[in-house]
């Protein structure tokens, strides 16, 4: 009987391959590999929007054919992978405008008006005025047209995945049709611009894309960029330029919205790009005037969700002076295209915005070029450039102008005395009648501490006036005494400083004025601008000054930069430059102000700069973060904020729960308290004490003899910063 064997599928597979190979070397196998086959697509490295935690937006193409308008676009996040699965039920939104030539033509009453290209939205409703508010004087309800966007939610099949983090839209816009509720007229020569807006639930994208459909292009081809964002950042933080719900970012997509014919219902006022922005930002400085020749405010309003009117009255420009131009419309390097186009003398729109339609008691007019252009401009006046212009020239003279210090001393009775001149571009001295003889030079020491403590030498005994010195006609040279200031009993080897607050005369520009110039004083209608010339700084020897002694440097707090990139020529008062530390030291008495909790606040540039309401606006006014507090970069150096560096500094403060009564407080924790002290809690009070911080003393003595401050132990700048929320 034959036996039989058994394998399993294992014993089968084995043996298969066992013969296959023995077949293959019978066939003369030389035991090469065979060739690689063809390479295959690489796989797509993506993220679900729904994961997503940055995210960016770009359009990369746009097409328009009898009128239906297609555009396709990309999703990435930061490192640039593909985002997916966008759907039409996000918060997803589209735009569409066109950059279109206006022109008024001529009629009976006037030559007509070349406004040059304006932004002219496709898409348009008309809004009725509702919730108005009540007892607000100077609102004009009425029905106003509003551009508006399309929402992709709208339409089940506009939106396409294409599964790669690129998508293409179709707009439910037909825009060779739009007749209503204006008519829009679509030229393919013209630069259309396409909008995209998308806002998740913690993150937000704005897109946009000008191109020409005649040609397809997208440079080269007619433009309107103004303005960059950037120049919006040197005074304003990023975040409080995220309008309508923190959905809309770039100045693209608002000015494809705000466009000329687009208007607040409940309000009556314009909401064109142009005017609105210029509106806003001469906030309390708008003024008109009544029929019977009156100023009057005429501050920009408008009324938001639910009748929230915001009033910009409120607002205080910033930017010294205000007729500036140049601090947002930036040329120059890097500039936008059209930078320029501010000077070409396009926009009436502008004119008004800033002064009104009745900008003097005698004119009125809506028609600004009309007088004031550069080729023809009304008898007596001249163009929005040179008038402008007119107004900053002083600053730039001034600027221009130098003051000299020489002589440094003591007299009998060992006041310290020393020579001053006034110095024009040129180098040579000025006669005294083109300066302010009201005037002053200060002086102070000890500046790379804090100053001279304010009870030992107070601001008020450290300056004189021009007028009370001596004047040597013959070399336009002043001798100045502080006679009511003492020397210090440990003088030498400190450092002083000799700072200028002098003030020029200049005549004032206007109607029949060709030119702004240095003017003597005693003329009438002139103003007074501050000379910049740096403090003057030296090492005190025995009886003067040490010329081999090293100048101390002050330690680094704020970038001087930085207030004068927002302020410009002007900040407060005694405007040579940032050196308002030198009057408002962290000592300096206190002042009254009933809204502060007791009743008295501090004088020291700390407390004044922190609780100014234009870096306050986080918690107060309008409430646009203008200038957060909590980001402490906008003004401090890098290394600004660091603690522990003074240990001798000392603050005065008023007593929030004992009537204001006089408190001193120790370096570091007073530098806490000129943000926090109204809102310290108890055991923010224990903290500080814990770690040696003194918030009760009784003088300055009291404070030095007692703390021993380790607050920059586990305080460093990079920890404050982050507590901060920067």
């Amino acid at each position: 009987m034959m036996k039989r064997f058994n394998f399993n599928a294992a014993s089968k597979a084995l043996l298969g391959a066992g013969l296959l190979s023995l077949m293959l070397a019978g066939c003369g196998s030389d035991g090469k590999d065979g060739q690689d086959g063809a390479p295959g697509e690489p796989g797509l490295t993506t993220i679900n929007i729904d994961n997503a935690t940055t995210l960016n937006a770009n359009f990369t193409d746009a097409s328009i054919s009898d009128g239906s308008v297609s555009v396709t676009f990309s999703l990435t996040n930061a490192n640039g992978v593909a985002v997916v699965g966008l759907t039409k039920d996000y918060d997803l939104r589209f735009g569409i405008a066109q950059l279109t030539h206006v022109v008024d033509a001529a009629t009976d009453t006037s030559a007509g008006f070349d406004h040059g290209y304006q932004w002219q939205s496709y898409i348009n409703v008309v809004k009725q005025p509702t919730d108005v508010p009540t007892n607000v004087d100077n609102l004009h309800p009425s029905a106003q047209y509003q551009a508006d966007v399309e929402v992709a939610k709208s339409c089940d099949d506009c939106l396409k995945d294409n599964g790669d983090g690129t998508y293409t839209y179709t707009y439910q816009t037909n825009v060779a049709n739009v007749t209503t509720p204006l008519t829009v007229t679509y030229h393919a020569e013209d630069t259309q611009r396409a909008t995209l807006e998308l806002k998740l639930t913690s993150l937000a994208v704005n897109a946009h894309f000008d191109w020409q459909p005649s040609s397809g292009m997208t440079t080269g081809i007619q433009s309107r960029n103004v303005v960059s964002i950037n120049a919006c950042y040197t005074c304003h933080q990023p975040d409080s330029l995220k309008a309508h719900g923190g959905r809309r970012l770039d100045l693209e997509n608002c000015e494809a919205c705000h466009t000329a014919t687009s208007g607040d219902p409940e309000s009556g006022n314009s909401i064109d790009f142009t005017y609105m922005i210029h509106a806003i930002h001469r906030g309390s400085e708008r003024h008109t005037y009544d029929a019977d020749g009156n100023e009057v405010a005429d501050p920009y309003k408008i009324v938001g969700y639910h009748g929230a009117l915001e009033d910009f009255g409120e607002v205080n420009f910033p930017q010294t002076p205000a007729a500036n131009c140049a601090v947002c419309h930036v040329q120059g390097s890097n500039a936008p295209s059209d930078a320029a186009l501010f000077t070409q003398e396009k926009s009436n729109t502008a004119c008004i915005a800033c002064h009104s339609e009745k900008p003097s008691a005698h004119h009125s007019s809506t028609d600004c070029m009309s007088c004031h252009n550069a080729e023809s401009p009304y008898a007596g006046t001249g163009s929005a450039v040179k008038r402008h212009g007119d107004v900053l020239k002083a600053y730039t003279l001034a600027q221009q102008m130098g003051v000299k210090v020489t002589d440094i001393g003591l007299d009998a009775n060992s006041k310290l005395t020393f020579k001053v001149q006034v110095l024009d571009a040129n180098g040579n001295a000025v006669d005294q009648s083109f300066v302010s003889q009201s005037s002053r030079m200060v002086v102070g020491w000890d500046i790379d501490k804090d100053f001279p403590a304010y009870n030992d030498a107070s601001y008020s005994n450290r300056r004189t006036r021009l007028s009370e010195g001596s004047y040597d006609e013959a070399t336009k040279t002043y001798t100045l005494t502080l006679n009511n200031m003492n020397m210090p009993t440990d003088a030498k080897g400190k450092t002083f400083e000799i700072w200028s607050t002098l003030q020029a005369c200049f005549n004032n520009g206007g109607y029949g004025v060709d030119d702004v110039q240095l003017t003597a004083c005693s003329a009438d209608g002139v103003r007074t601008v501050y000379i910049k010339q740096d403090p003057y700084r030296f090492v005190w020897g025995d009886t003067g000054v040490d010329d081999s002694g090293t100048v101390a440097t002050r330690r680094p707090i704020i970038d001087a930069n930085k207030c004068l990139g927002c302020h410009g020529k002007a900040i407060v008062h005694n405007d040579n430059g940032v050196n308002c530390q030198a009057c408002h030291t962290p000592d300096k008495t206190l002042t009254t102000d009933n809204s502060y909790p007791g009743g008295k606040v501090p004088t020291s540039f700390a407390f004044k700069v922190h609780e100014q309401p234009g870096h306050y606006l986080k918690y107060a006014g309008l409430g646009s973060g203008t200038v957060l507090k909590t980001d402490c970069q906008t003004c401090h150096t890098a290394d600004g904020i660091a603690l522990g560096r003074d240990a001798q500094r000392v603050w005065r403060y008023g007593d929030t729960t004992n009537g204001g009564a006089e408190i001193w407080v120790s370096s570091d924790a007073g530098a806490c308290l000129s943000c926090h002290q109204q809102y310290l809690t108890d055991s923010g009070k224990s903290h500080i004490e814990t770690n040696g911080g003194i918030l009760d003393g009784t003088s300055a003595d009291d404070v030095k003899q007692r703390a021993a401050e380790t607050c920059n132990t586990c305080h460093t700048p990079a920890q404050l910063l982050q507590v901060h929320g920067n």
